[in-house]
């Protein structure tokens, strides 16, 4: 059996019961090491479940499944992912490669950044496509994000930005360096700059400078952090160390108007605006 296992967003003890009961049983064991990080290191995750941890990058997963498959049709392996494993990122390839195989596979879910999103108030219900934010270079500088965000503004709905984690092994590439972790100040501020391109040539804008947003630090750790305030306003705001994201609102009720100003800084929510006795927009 290959099992695919959630460890949770916080740490080592996040793990759930069951998915604790399969790792000790397992011959092997992989950590997937490129799409999210624990607040902990592999070496807490070793000691506290007692086995050693493969790790597992993207050129792996991607290239070399048939390293993690071998010896899945007579033993068990499990496949450790940080999150939930159909969360953010879904492993659905290695599914399909364990059932041509001929290997059985089992999913053992955990929370992830896609649910628990919902501590800072707003309500899953009224989310759309969530959309990724990755680092700029001089020459690559994608504003398809925003695009998304766009459509989930038109149809009032909030949007979830999950910001990049880079693995600090580049597939192919036998060099390491070191992580790079998107902060919200970082992913506000190009986000910024899209809207300033966007009026140079004329377009009509899915959001503005005052549009309210919420940046999110290490969820689901005992030191998680949560801040509401404009776009402007988290450009120039500290949330801490790994991992953040960050949300667009959409149309707010009053109710999750209510739980942004439990996180908001001494301004408020000024630039709120109620558009009917139920909804709030900025």
């Amino acid at each position: 059996m290959l099992y695919f296992i959630g460890l949770g967003l916080g740490d080592v003890k996040d793990i759930t019961v069951k998915g604790l009961e399969i790792v000790r049983q397992c011959s092997r064991v992989y950590l997937e090491a490129y799409t999210s990080i624990l607040t902990v290191g592999k070496e807490a995750l070793e000691e506290y479940y007692g086995r050693e941890l493969l790790l597992a990058d993207r050129d792996m997963v991607e290239q070399q499944a048939d390293e993690i498959l071998k010896g899945a049709v007579v033993s068990d392996v499990a496949f450790l992912v940080v999150g939930d494993p159909f969360g953010a990122t879904t492993h659905s390839d290695l599914v399909l490669r364990a059932l041509n195989a001929g290997i059985q596979y089992r999913i053992i879910h955990n929370a992830s950044i896609m649910n628990a999103v919902g501590c800072c108030g707003l309500l899953l219900y009224n989310f759309g496509e969530t959309v990724s934010i990755v680092f700029w270079t001089d020459t690559w500088r994608p504003e398809s994000f925003y695009d998304k965000i766009k459509k989930n503004r038109d149809m009032g709905l909030h949007t979830l930005c999950l910001l990049v984690y880079q693995s600090p092994l580049f597939p192919g590439v036998e060099r390491f360096e070191p992580p790079r972790y998107m902060t919200v100040a970082q992913a506000a501020e190009q986000l910024l700059e899209i809207l300033q391109n966007r009026r140079d040539r004329g377009e009509e804008l899915a959001m503005i400078e005052d549009t309210v947003c919420v940046g999110l630090a290490r969820i689901g750790a005992e030191d998680q952090t949560i801040r509401s305030g404009t776009l402007q306003e988290l450009a120039s705001c500290d949330l801490g160390g790994p991992l953040h994201s960050m949300i667009i609102s959409g149309h707010l009720h009053p109710l999750e108007v209510d739980m942004l100003k439990l996180f908001s800084g001494p301004e408020g929510l000024k630039t709120l605006k109620m558009t009917d006795s139920s909804t709030y927009g900025s």
